[in-house]
């Protein structure tokens, strides 16, 4: 494990440096998305971007979900009425038509996810008949090659589920576990056995998928250092090749559901980082390397190998090793990276629906970047995905001198480096074991937006 991938959990600075700030998914980030970027332009960059050949990556929003997870703060649709799938199926058909094109069917697509709500919502012939209508649009590759993932409700999967999506292509699974305590699942309606996930989990090895990932929440009601502490060793037994543990954002006013949370059964935020700090290290004894916020991997995946090789990436998904791909996102509320510009679709079905029905892209807003975007979010994707930064490399892409363009932002690092987070020694910021969990507030200093806001709108960073 290299220096960049071991951790230290500091209580004081953690205390210190708590405050809101982005996840940095994108830079800039969602809350500069703006209604005069629309179908339109983006139509444009996309054919502008077959010049490149990049590859593509593909992300399918299915909203579904058969029950309300209490803590969700995603956008879906809860219903158990199965037969809902195929008007909104029906219209991702007819919107992948449309995007597919705009890009040369010969881009390879070398990532697809489906995500949501839940994608195992959908019945059996209904995925065989989305990555079919896939196939006839985009090229997706036929030699297990690429990275084809689904997010997984263990509640959703019969024996032949997985089967079938392993037929499909897909080689990795990401699984919704939360917690295995009894009274946690209770208060948050996710009851799900033990022996269902771990069995899931089983068959996925077996069947052959490349990866399988856990993902887990802390700060839910109920939970403290010991039940937590129980889940951890029982996924470490199974061992997954990644595994994200998230904090629980308790946001009622923004997220309907999280309202049927008993507030007073929440730990407290002195327990919620004990238990923070107990999962790094059981996690890190077991030999996972922290990728960075809330990931962890294996040192033989992926995740891990390109963090060393410096080509991790980050996008809407989390961490990705596809950072020269053109991510295209269809279905409601699904978020693309094309070109220099992210677009947005409708949250709303209806309104999606609508500008399908039209034949109409159901972009709705975006943002195109310009030159000091870009930089900026070259700065940000390398310190958050590798932890270190090399001036001389940012400045060979972009032309500049780093120590002038940046010279405010390396005064303002100082205190950081003061405290231990980072260290700035001649061309080259390298964060410290113990700012790797801050590296949210060393992001946030090269950050024009978060300087010019007027008003947070972003969690606490742990």
């Amino acid at each position: 494990m290299s220096l960049s991938q071991s951790i230290d959990f500091d209580l004081d600075l953690i205390n210190r440096y708590n405050t809101a700030g982005p996840r940095y998914t994108s830079y800039p980030t969602a809350v500069q998305f703006h209604e005069g970027f629309g179908a339109e332009r983006y139509a444009e960059i996309a054919r502008e971007t077959n010049a490149s050949g990049r590859p593509l990556s593909l992300y399918f929003h299915i909203p579904f979900c058969d029950t309300v997870c209490f803590y969700c703060a995603c956008n879906k649709v809860v219903t158990k009425d199965r037969t809902k799938a195929k008007p909104y199926l029906d219209r991702l058909y007819k919107e992948m038509a449309m995007q597919g094109a705009l890009f040369d069917k010969n881009r390879p697509v070398t990532q697809l996810h489906w995500g949501g709500g839940t994608p195992t919502f959908i019945s059996h012939d209904e995925m065989t008949e989305l990555m079919g209508k896939t196939a006839e649009h985009f090229g997706l590759l036929d030699d297990d090659t690429g990275e084809y993932s689904i997010e997984i409700d263990p509640r959703e999967v019969d024996d032949s589920t997985l089967g079938l999506l392993r037929k499909l292509g897909f080689n990795r699974i990401s699984l919704g576990v939360q917690d295995f305590d009894e009274k946690v699942q209770k208060s948050v309606n996710r009851v799900q056995s033990e022996s269902l996930v771990l069995g899931v989990l089983e068959d996925a090895r077996s069947l052959g998928f490349r990866s399988t990932s856990v993902d887990l929440i802390y700060g839910l009601p109920h939970q403290d250092r010991k039940t937590f502490g129980d889940t951890i060793e029982k996924i470490i037994k199974v061992d997954p090749a990644r595994i994200s543990v998230f904090n629980y954002a308790h946001l009622p006013d923004r997220f309907k559901p999280q309202r049927r949370i008993e507030e007073e059964a929440l730990p407290s935020p002195g327990e919620k980082l004990a238990m923070l700090q107990q999962t790094i290290q059981q996690l890190t004894e077991a030999g996972y390397v922290y990728i960075g916020m809330d990931h962890f991997a294996k040192p033989d995946d992926e995740l891990a190998v390109a963090q060393r090789d410096h080509t991790l990436y980050r996008n809407f998904q989390g961490y990705s090793t596809h950072s020269n791909c053109d991510l295209v996102g269809l279905g409601s509320t699904s978020v693309g990276v094309v070109g220099n510009s992210y677009s947005q679709n409708h949250h709303d079905l209806e309104k999606y629906f609508q500008c399908i029905d039209d034949g109409k892209l159901a972009v709705f807003r975006g943002v195109e970047l310009d030159a000091d975007d870009v930089l900026r979010r070259d700065v940000i994707t390398r310190l958050i995905c590798h932890f270190e930064l090399a001036f001389e490399d940012v400045e060979k892409v972009h032309g500049i001198k780093f120590t002038d363009y940046f010279a405010r932002e390396l005064k303002e690092l100082k205190p950081m480096e003061d405290d231990g987070l980072l260290k700035v020694s001649g061309n080259t910021i390298t964060v410290q074991p113990a700012g790797r969990l801050l590296i949210r507030n060393i992001c946030m200093t090269f950050d024009r937006y978060l300087r010019e806001a007027t008003e947070q709108r972003f969690s606490r960073v742990i």
